[in-house]
């Protein structure tokens, strides 16, 4: 729906091999956890490991797997996450993609199905270390 404001220019970080950018909701109403059913963090044409992706939101980092059943935490369209995977970055600009795979809860399609939307985005940024971050 919004999937040119998925990814928030400028919040590319790296640290130990670990790349991450901030992402902003692609719909208009808050999700919960469980309704992120997948995301892929690319950058430069490499894609992160699914297995090493991790989501954090509200302050509390998680697997996909972990939020499959998570209604506790919601993500809100004025709220970042962030999405990491490891990624080994060297400094300069990068192209980064960010593919996300959300549950629409609400608007039922089927019988037995709700509505999913793909979403994706790509930006060039540079790299800011961790360190750089903090400062």
């Amino acid at each position: 729906m919004i999937p040119d404001r998925i990814i928030e220019q400028g919040t590319l970080r790296a640290r130990d091999g670990r790349a991450a950018v901030e992402v902003r909701l692609p719909w208009y109403r808050a999700l919960p956890a469980s309704c992120i059913s997948a995301a892929k963090l690319t950058i430069d044409g490499v894609e992160a490991p699914t297995e090493t992706l991790r989501w954090e939101m509200n302050g509390e980092e998680f697997t996909f797997g972990e939020m499959t059943t998570n209604t506790q935490e919601w993500w809100f369209p004025t709220d970042s996450a962030v999405l990491s995977g490891d990624l080994a970055l060297d400094a300069g600009e990068h192209e980064v993609r960010v593919d996300l795979t959300l549950y629409i809860p609400y608007i039922i399609i089927a019988d037995d199905e709700v509505l999913h939307i793909e979403e994706h985005d790509t930006k060039t940024m540079t790299v800011r270390q961790a360190e750089e971050a903090l400062a």
